[in-house]
C-alpha cells in the first residue's frame, strides 16, 4: 500500500523536474540569443543573408512540429484535431501573425547596431508590458493590481539600466534603438496574444497543428522577404553564403526556443 500512495509522488516529482529543466534550457536558449546574434557578425555586419537565416529558423520550427505530430499520429492515431488537412477558413487567420513575426524578425538583427547584446536583453523584457496591455485589451482579461505593479516596476527597471551617468545622454541606447525596441515590442505582444485568440477559438485542435500552419506562413513571408530584398545575392553567392557554425547555433537557438516543449 506505501509503494502505490508513494506512486503519485513520484510521478509529481518527475513532472516538477521536468518542468525545472524545461524552464533552465529555455532561461540558456534565451539569455543565448542576442548573444549569438552580435557573435554571428564579421567586421560589424552580417556576412550571410538575415531573411535566410529567419526562413531557415521557421523551416525548422515547422519540421519540429510536424516530428510532433507524427509521434502523436503513431501514439492515437489521426484524428480530426490532429490531422493536418483543413479549410482555408481555418488557416487564412495564421498570414497576419506570421507577417507580424516576419517584420519583428528582422528587426531583432537590425536594432544591434544600436544597442549591444546586454542593452538589447533589457530592453527585451518591454515584450512582457506590450503582451500585458494587449492581452488585456483585445482577449478581455483584467489583470490584477499586483500585475499592473509588476508591469510598471519591468518598465522602470529597463529605462533605469539604460540611464547612462557618465555622458551627456541620459539613455544608453540611442532613441533609433528604442524605437525599434518599441516597435518589436509592440509586434510580438500583438502577435502572441493574437495566435493566442485564434488556438483559443478552437481549443481542441491539436496546437502542434496549428504551429505548423503557422509557420508554413512564416515561410511563405519569408521566401517572400528573400526574393525582394536579397534576390540578387543569394542567386550569385548561395542560399548559405557566409555562414558559420555560430550562423547555425543562432538558427538552431531561434527554433529551439519557440519548440522546445
Amino acid at each position: 500500500m506505501a509503494a502505490i500512495g508513494a506512486m503519485p509522488e513520484i510521478g509529481g516529482f518527475r513532472q516538477k523536474s521536468r518542468r525545472s529543466f524545461v524552464t533552465l534550457i529555455l532561461t540558456v536558449l534565451t539569455s543565448s540569443q542576442s548573444i549569438l546574434i552580435v557573435w554571428s557578425k564579421r567586421a560589424g555586419k552580417y556576412e550571410y543573408s538575415v531573411t535566410t537565416a529567419n526562413f531557415l529558423v521557421e523551416a525548422l520550427k515547422c519540421a519540429l512540429s510536424l516530428v510532433a505530430l507524427l509521434r502523436i499520429w503513431r501514439k492515437d492515431g489521426v484524428t480530426d484535431d490532429n490531422r493536418l488537412s483543413t479549410t482555408w477558413d481555418e488557416v487564412k487567420v495564421y498570414p497576419i501573425p506570421a507577417a507580424l513575426y516576419l517584420v519583428k524578425n528582422l528587426l531583432q538583427y537590425y536594432i544591434f547596431a544600436y544597442v549591444d547584446a546586454p542593452g538589447y536583453q533589457i530592453l527585451k523584457n518591454l515584450n512582457i508590458i506590450s503582451t500585458g496591455i494587449l492581452y488585456q485589451i483585445i482577449l478581455k482579461r483584467k489583470l490584477t493590481e499586483i500585475q499592473w505593479a509588476a508591469f510598471i516596476l519591468l518598465c522602470a527597471g529597463c529605462t533605469t539600466a539604460q540611464l547612462n551617468p557618465s555622458s551627456d545622454h541620459v539613455l544608453q541606447a540611442p532613441l533609433q534603438g528604442w524605437v525599434m525596441a518599441i516597435v518589436m515590442a509592440l509586434l510580438s505582444g500583438f502577435a502572441g496574444v493574437y495566435t493566442e485568440a485564434i488556438i483559443k477559438k478552437r481549443p481542441s485542435r491539436n496546437i502542434n497543428v496549428q504551429n505548423f500552419w503557422l509557420y508554413v506562413f512564416g515561410m511563405i513571408f519569408n521566401a517572400f522577404a528573400i526574393m525582394t530584398q536579397d534576390f540578387d545575392a543569394v542567386m550569385n553567392d548561395g542560399f548559405f553564403h557566409g555562414y558559420s557554425l555560430i550562423t547555425v547555433l543562432m538558427i538552431l537557438n531561434h527554433a529551439l526556443r519557440f519548440d522546445f516543449l
